[in-house]
């Protein structure tokens, strides 16, 4: 009777093992909502000042985060559902994604344009979360109904 329970322990822990994996993939992947909000939102703000405080740049961020609220909160109520992520995860995933676009923007040689693309592709709904990460929406919106 003993062997058999270990038996069944080790037919048992690698799926929940390969489970858990995963689950930290989708968690990781979810964080990269937060990611895309962070993007917008520096380089949105850093356009704004930057330009002479163009207000197409408030109402572009202010539009995209209508437009993506609940895509985020969808990520966050999944994150939970799967036991919530790492301390620090979406601080992490945010400060990556701000670093990333101000990189991009600091080797543009030409600032202005590179402000007036971005809003374009902001204002256009080209950097939206179901536009930019629709696999990982599915995985969450199917989760999310279950």
């Amino acid at each position: 009777m003993k062997r058999l329970m270990v038996l069944m322990m080790c037919l048992v822990s690698p799926a929940a093992w390969a489970q858990e994996t995963g689950d930290a993939e989708l968690i990781g992947e979810l964080m990269a909502f937060h990611g895309s909000r962070a993007i917008v939102s520096a380089m949105t703000t850093h356009c704004y000042e930057t330009t002479g405080l163009d207000a197409a740049y408030q109402s572009a961020n202010d539009n995209w985060y209508l437009r993506n609220i609940g895509f985020l909160d969808l990520a966050d109520r999944v994150i939970a559902r799967l036991g919530g992520g790492a301390e620090g995860q979406k601080q992490s995933a945010e400060t990556y994604g701000g670093e990333q676009i101000m990189s991009a923007y600091n080797q543009a040689s030409d600032k202005d344009t590179f402000c007036r693309a971005f809003l374009e592709q902001v204002e256009g709904g080209a950097l939206d979360i179901d536009k930019q990460l629709p696999a990982t929406l599915e995985k969450a919106q199917a989760i999310a109904s279950e």
